[in-house]
């Protein structure tokens, strides 16, 4: 329905809602306040954290508020937002394009991608630059470019490689570059002969035999991560694992034009092409839309909506999103805007659970859809992990043959989001906790150090009293202390004159009779 004619540019919109957070990650920190002018192309924010990517301003003008806003999200919460009322001017703040990114180290490639804002572009909006370090421990040999848009409806990246082949050829080569790989598919869907031959020809013109296109039969839903790496290499990713363990590394292809523009001009993402179509839409077609542009106005540029048009949903059909409302701004995830008709969704009312099996036949992740959906309503998170809920890729194929109408994707969801809200909580009580013991540790080793220091503070007070006790004793009156001296000699002289009685035993009478008489005439004079 969208591809009878080319890609067409939205008009610049009067104001631009620029949703913070457009990815998987942590939000990034704003750069700009209120009342400044922005030119075209500036960082508004910056990331800190490493899964995380900036915005940048799509036009220039002026912020005129920084708030919440409606997001476009399932939940329908408001979320952090920039506003810019555009001057019409669309002037472009300095770019910094790259002459011969081969001279650029790795490194240095990521970053200019990271500070560009891309993200992916096939709807999960991961970081790119996180996907383009994979580490030393997970060598990549093949890049696969996801170009196989299975969904029904969608059409944004049959047209971007129909127009753009030359862009894509080149971001895959950068790619290649970057992550040191030997070689990439291009995997497209066989229905697409269109789009297959514009590639072809950009090849022939590049002359890169490391890039090949492979035609892949259209089914649903081939154009997932997992199901594609089986169909093209028939390798299988472990469960709870990644492409890298593998060594593989899978990219959308707008993400990989996104790439090309960021290193050959310097342009960070701020603009993508999106699919307006559906049964409710009057003119179908593929738009190149600003980010922060908001669904009213891109629908109003394709014809508006028909008369039996009912139902808004970002995205396709089986994997979208139902919008409340059409006041919502486009943001890099956005890859469709379908209207659909009343009779589309007549017939709908959820039923209980006949217990079929139809969900189980065709889930091509080869899960237990109704188990999962037993214990998600049950809110059993722990047993649904055991049903290994997170290699659901939400693919909505087990709600679609359901004849009981049951949103089953709706309950996987929302499972998921509960047990990352309780890891979420978990991690910040073990955070608590930690934090806990390192302030009592730390108020232990205080009180350790500050009876240390009382210690070596009563030491040293013993130690100064004794030497001024020691002080006070030497500057006695000096004439007391001759005295006490002289009184010491004596004692000590008396000590050493001391006689000691002579031995009388072996006398004889004689030499008694002599001592007797001196004993008497001492006596006599003594008298005397």
């Amino acid at each position: 329905m969208s591809t009878a004619s080319p890609i067409r540019r939205a008009s610049l919109p009067e104001q631009l809602i620029i949703p913070l957070h457009q990815h998987i990650g942590e939000n990034s920190e704003i750069l700009v306040t209120k009342g400044e002018r922005v030119l075209k192309g500036q960082p508004l924010t910056v990331a800190k954290a490493y899964v995380s990517a900036p915005i940048h301003a799509p036009s220039s003008g002026i912020v005129t508020d920084i708030a919440e806003y409606p997001a476009p999200h399932p939940s329908g919460l408001s979320t952090l937002c920039i506003v810019i009322k555009t001057d019409g001017e669309n002037e472009w703040a300095d770019l910094e394009p790259v002459s011969n990114y081969r001279d650029l180290s790795t490194a240095e490639l990521r970053n200019i991608i990271r500070h560009a804002g891309i993200v992916g572009l096939g709807g999960a909006a991961f970081p790119t630059a996180v996907k383009l370090n994979p580490g030393p421990d997970h060598p990549i040999d093949t890049v696969i470019i996801n170009a196989a848009e299975c969904e029904p409806y969608i059409s944004c990246d049959d047209m971007l490689m129909r127009e753009r082949a030359d862009e894509v050829i080149s971001g895959i080569e950068i790619i290649l570059h970057t992550l040191g790989a030997k070689k990439a598919l291009i995997a497209i869907e066989n229905n697409k002969p269109e789009a297959a031959e514009a590639l072809q020809k950009s090849l022939g013109r590049t002359a890169n035999e490391n890039i090949h296109v492979v035609a892949i039969p259209t089914i649903y839903p081939t154009g997932g991560e997992k199901q594609l790496i089986k169909v093209l290499t028939n390798k299988e990713v472990p469960s709870d694992g990644l492409p890298i363990d593998i060594g593989i590394v899978v990219q959308n292809v707008g993400t990989t034009a996104a790439i090309h523009r960021a290193i050959h001009f310097g342009e960070p993402l701020i603009s993508r092409i999106i699919t307006v179509t559906g049964n409710g839409i009057k003119q179908p077609q593929n738009m190149d839309v600003l980010i922060g542009t908001s669904m009213a106005e891109v629908i109003q540029q394709c014809g508006g909506y028909t008369e039996n048009a009912k139902q808004l949903i970002m995205g396709g059909p089986m994997m979208g999103f139902s919008m409340h409302t059409d006041h919502l701004p486009i943001i890099k995830g956005c890859n469709c805007l379908l209207v659909e008709t009343t009779e589309q969704r007549q017939g709908m009312q959820t039923m209980p659970c006949i217990r079929c099996g139809e969900c189980t036949r065709v889930c091509p992740a080869n899960l237990l859809p109704q188990q999962l959906y037993w214990h998600a309503s049950s809110r059993n998170f722990d047993q649904v992990q055991d049903y290994h809920l997170f290699d659901c890729i939400e693919c909505g194929c087990c709600a679609h043959v359901c004849p009981s109408h049951i949103p089953l994707v709706q309950y996987y969801r929302f499972a998921k989001t509960e047990i990352w809200n309780q890891e979420r909580d978990r991690k910040k009580s073990d955070h608590a906790r930690v934090r806990h013991d390192f302030r009592q540790a730390r108020l232990d080793r205080e009180k350790r150090e500050r009876d240390e220091r009382l210690r070596k503070k009563k030491e040293m007070l013993e130690k100064k009293k004794q030497e001024e006790s020691q002080a006070s004793t030497a500057e006695i009156d000096p004439k007391k202390a001759a005295i006490n001296a002289a009184l010491e000699r004596v004692k000590m002289k008396k000590a050493s004159t001391t006689v000691t009685p002579k031995n009388t035993n072996n006398l004889t009478e004689e030499q008694q009779k002599k001592i007797d008489e001196v004993d008497k005439q001492r006596q006599a004079s003594k008298t005397k």
